[in-house]
C-alpha cells in the first residue's frame, strides 16, 4: 500500500529566502522530497498555497504526476484537512519539505504503528534520532476534532494544538538506535551546505542507516550546521509555548 505523505511548502520563508527551490542535485529541493517519497513508495501530495509566490513552485508539477493542492496560506491544518477532504486520505504521514533525507523506512513503520488504534504518533526527538527523520503520523478524524474545538487560524507550530486534548490515543515513535548529533533539516545556510555533502556523498536515495554510518566514519561531519539545533530548538519551544498559553486542554 502507498502510504499518503502530505508535503506542506510554500516559497515564502524567513531565515533562508525560497529553500525549497534551491537547487539539490539538479533539481529543486521539493522535487527532490517528491521523488524521494515515490521511490520509497509513498503517495506524495504537495500542498502549498493559494499565494501568487506559490505559482512557480505548482508550476514544477504541471506534467499532473504529482497531485497538488492549494489553500489556506496561515491555516496548515486547514490546508490539510481540505488536501485530505479533496483526495479522499483518512489517514497520512507528514514529510517536511525541509527534510530532504527523512527516513523512509522509520517513517512507513510510524503510519503502521498510527494503525494500531493511535490517533496521532510523534516523530523521535533528535536526541533520539537524526533531526528531519520523520514526521507525524495522524488520523484525518483526529485532524477534524481539532479543527473543530480551536481556532487555527494561524497554525505555525500545528501539532502543538493536538497536544491539548486529553483522550486523543498519542505515541511517540522509538527508532531502533540513537543517531547522535545529526541535523538534516534546511533551515540555515549551513544546513544547505550539510545536505548538499550528505547528498554529493551518498545520493538521493541514501536510508537512514547509511546517513547514520556516515556520521560514525567522520565524526566531526556534525560541525557543518549541529551549533545552528539549540537556536532553532529554542525558537520551536518559545513557539510552542505560546501557543500552549492561547488555548485550553479538553
Amino acid at each position: 500500500m502507498k502510504i499518503p505523505g502530505i508535503i506542506l511548502v510554500r516559497t515564502s520563508s524567513s531565515r533562508l529566502p525560497r529553500k525549497c527551490l534551491l537547487d539539490f542535485g539538479g533539481k529543486t529541493v521539493i522535487e527532490h522530497v517528491v521523488d524521494r517519497a515515490r521511490h520509497f513508495g509513498f503517495d506524495p501530495i504537495v500542498s502549498t498555497t493559494e499565494e501568487k509566490s506559490d505559482d512557480r513552485l505548482v508550476n514544477l508539477f504541471s506534467d499532473g504526476k504529482t497531485r497538488v493542492f492549494r489553500g489556506n496560506t496561515k491555516d496548515k491544518l486547514l490546508r490539510i484537512r481540505d488536501a485530505c477532504a479533496k483526495f479522499n486520505i483518512q489517514r497520512f504521514i507528514s514529510i517536511d519539505a525541509d527534510d530532504p533525507f527523512f527516513d523512509p523506512e522509520l517513517s512507513r513503520k510510524s503510519f503502521e504503528l498510527l494503525s494500531t488504534g493511535f490517533d496521532l504518533v510523534y516523530p523521535p526527538t533528535d536526541e533520539e534520532y537524526y533531526s528531519g527523520s520523520i514526521g507525524f503520523s495522524v488520523q484525518k478524524k483526529a485532524l477534524d476534532r481539532v479543527l473543530q474545538l480551536f481556532d487555527t487560524s494561524d497554525s505555525e507550530m500545528m501539532w502543538s494544538f493536538f497536544d491539548k486534548i486529553s483522550d486523543f490515543k498519542k505515541a511517540t515513535f522509538k527508532p531502533p538506535k540513537a543517531a547522535g548529533e545529526i541535523r538534516l533539516t534546511l533551515d540555515y545556510i549551513e544546513d544547505y551546505h550539510m545536505l548538499l555533502t550528505v547528498l554529493r556523498i551518498l545520493g538521493p536515495h541514501a536510508l537512514g542507516e547509511e546517513i547514520v554510518n556516515l556520521f560514525k566514519r567522520n565524526p566531526d561531519l556534525y560541525l557543518i550546521n549541529w551549533f545552528r539545533q539549540a537556536q532553532w530548538r529554542d525558537n520551536q519551544e518559545s513557539a510552542v509555548s505560546n501557543i500552549h498559553k492561547k488555548i485550553k486542554s479538553v
